[in-house]
């Protein structure tokens, strides 16, 4: 990990711990998917009422409208026989079968193959209630593995339910039982909540009983990589949230669903003031396409992107700090199909203000797939406006990685007065691209050794990478590479790697190398 702090999936387990792990949980062996269908939701996008008074009655009335909302969800794996293993020659020593007899398996003194059995496993999360007619909105990871899934309703009532579809992506499920007339919870959007609205958090922690917590939206669009999800825009609340909660409610003053309570950030595994909730209006999302066709589809566009950074911002003469920069287009997408090139600076999309690659792979990924949308882009300082025709997203296996094996071509010396001090560079030549399996369409110089040392390494520049561009200028060779970090009027060198690994096809992206000492 890359600090002592861990994240946790709030499901609780029995037997082998009291908590998951983010990376844990049961693998699912699979269900029916629903048939196309449509999930009616109550919906009141009215923002709450803000005032610099600080309302200090109680919570108990809007409790009273959501406590009904949110069910415990009790999820079972049934024994399992692991698969055979050989038995250990000790096994058939007479004074081992003396003591232990026959239990293991040897019943001939002659069968050294044994069953193992792992045990029954049960683990516990949180659901809401989103239609009157049984659909249960969760977390993947609750559900994720489960051979009986059984809801317990605040009247008491418990029910057997079923998975009508499952989002790993971003970690949602859906969930049906067999009932009419239930409580279901109000939906809000989302996208009005601020940073220090009020918000309760509903769920059942510790298998202990329906719990509320109180707290307050700390952040928004929070990401962490750490949970290995593909689609992030999490609410930051310091609403304590605890193992079990996963999948419960995150409403407003007013009772209204903005979130499901997902993961924590804590050292302990229990609640420390950091927890993150799925926004409504992502759930939504995802719930309608799981309930109509038991999966979801996600809008593609064909584009590698980068956040920018002040380094970038200044390399590329950009007057603001906002946009995603797109580092690399895959030929025949639909970005390449637009006219969207690398170095393009997206700005907004399909009427939605793009702040970073984050925000715009969350926007492409709610287009309906064959919609045509419009693009604002800044391209070498002037503003530029594109159609794009949506693709659908579809995953693929990563590609494979460089190996160690690289030529260790003599690097650049420590008393070069040029750039790029302590890269060695090479020209592509067959056997450099069967070593390194790069494809005959890339161009560029491949790197062929970098010293630890050097700040090209510091910002991640590795051998095996093959530079495309230095400083916005086209590089086809070493010596052009070597040319162009000559005479440098600045010691920040703009680079343009591509890099094996990722894709099939490969990676590109932006690096900035600072050699100035600042």
């Amino acid at each position: 990990m890359k600090s002592p702090h861990s994240f946790f999936r709030c499901r609780t387990g029995w037997l082998f711990g009291a908590t998951l792990l983010a990376a844990g949980g049961l693998f699912w062996s699979g269900s029916a998917l629903a048939e196309p269908n449509k999930v009616a939701v109550k919906i009141d996008v009215q923002p709450i009422p803000r005032s610099d008074r600080v309302d200090t009655t109680s919570y108990s009335p809007v409790v009273k409208r959501v406590a009904p909302s949110v069910v415990k969800v009790l999820v079972t794996e049934r024994a399992k026989n692991l698969p055979v293993q050989e038995m250990p020659p000790f096994f058939d020593d007479p004074m081992f079968r003396q003591f232990f007899g026959d239990q293991f398996g040897n019943r001939g003194g002659n069968n050294r193959r044994f069953n193992n059995r792992m045990p029954k496993q049960e683990g516990l999360g949180s659901g809401v209630i989103v239609s009157t007619d049984g659909y249960v909105l969760t977390n993947n990871h609750v559900v994720q593995g489960a051979d009986v899934i059984r809801v317990t309703f605040a009247d008491g009532r418990e029910l057997t339910a079923k998975v009508v579809g499952a989002d790993p992506q971003s970690d949602l499920a859906v969930v049906k039982v067999d009932a009419k007339d239930l409580p279901a919870i109000t939906f809000t959007d989302s996208d009005k909540i601020e940073v220090g609205d009020r918000v309760l958090a509903v769920g059942n922690p510790f298998g202990i009983g329906q719990t509320v917590t109180s707290g307050m939206v700390s952040g928004l669009g929070r990401n962490q990589d750490e949970l290995g999800l593909a689609y992030q825009d999490f609410i930051q609340t310091d609403a304590a949230i605890n193992p079990g909660n996963s999948g419960g409610a995150l409403v407003d003053v007013q009772g209204r669903l903005i979130g499901i309570n997902t993961a924590i950030l804590s050292r302990s595994g229990g609640s420390q003031g950091i927890g993150f909730a799925i926004p409504s209006n992502l759930a939504r999302n995802v719930m309608e396409q799981l309930v109509q066709g038991g999966k979801v589809v996600r809008g593609y566009l064909g584009v590698s992107m980068q956040d920018l950074t002040p380094e970038l911002v200044d390399a590329f003469k950009l007057k603001v700090r906002e946009g995603a920069l797109v580092s690399d287009v895959v030929p025949g997408s639909p970005a390449a199909k637009a006219g969207i090139k690398s170095g393009d600076v997206l700005t907004s999309f399909n009427g939605k203000k793009i702040t970073d690659g984050r925000s715009l792979k969350l926007t492409v990924a709610t287009v309906a797939p064959g919609s045509e949308v419009s693009v604002a882009a800044l391209r070498e300082g002037k503003s530029v406006e594109m159609k794009v025709k949506i693709g659908e997203k579809r995953l693929r296996g990563s590609g494979s990685e460089n190996d160690d094996n690289n030529d260790k071509s003599p690097a650049a010396k420590n008393n070069d007065t040029g750039t790029l001090n302590g890269v060695g560079v090479g020209d592509l030549d067959p056997r450099m691209r069967r070593e390194f399996d790069i494809p005959v369409k890339i161009q560029g110089a491949i790197v062929t050794d970098v010293d630890p040392g050097s700040a090209a390494a510091a910002v991640g520049l590795e051998p095996g990478d093959v530079i495309q561009e230095i400083n916005h200028q086209s590089v086809r060779s070493s010596e052009d590479a070597v040319r162009l970090t000559e005479s440098s009027e600045t010691k920040k060198t703009l680079l343009k790697v591509w890099r094996r690994g990722g894709t099939p096809q490969g990676s590109t992206r932006y690096l900035i190398v600072d050699e100035s000492g600042e």
